[in-house]
């Protein structure tokens, strides 16, 4: 049976602790974060939130809230009777762990499903590609 933390990467010491932050894999191929951890429990690489399910990408609408932001996804999809296409958005709220960095209004992101951690956030975001969709 293996250890838990296999998988591991370590990392350089931040703090004068003398111990080092492990960060996890999280079993998805994303860019490492480049910022640090706070010590958030709910982060996929340095805490304990383990991720699962659905992987949707989405452009950021609101950052407003506190350690959580807004995403909003297009899709088109095609009405037979009118013989058209209509435009429908869906909005989700996700968690933004400090380790992933700066986001601005118009980010792409991706995210990744995870237990609910309020009424509405059931995503956390693993990924910011910068710039429009």
């Amino acid at each position: 049976m293996g250890h838990v933390l296999d998988n591991a990467r370590k990392t350089e010491s931040t703090k004068n602790t003398g111990w080092h932050e492990i960060m996890r894999d999280i079993g998805v191929d994303v860019k490492i974060p480049s910022g640090e951890w706070d010590g958030d429990a709910n982060c996929p690489f340095y805490g304990s939130l383990r991720l699962r399910g659905q992987l949707l990408e989405g452009t950021i609408s609101s950052v407003g809230m506190n350690g959580t932001i807004t995403i909003e996804r297009h899709n088109v999809r095609y009405m037979q009777k009118y013989e058209r296409f209509e435009k429908r958005t869906s909005a989700l709220s996700a968690h933004l762990p400090t380790c992933v960095g700066e986001v601005n209004i118009g980010d792409t992101v991706k995210v990744m499903e995870c237990r609910p951690l309020s009424k509405t956030v059931s995503f956390c975001v693993i990924e910011v590609s910068g710039g429009e969709a």
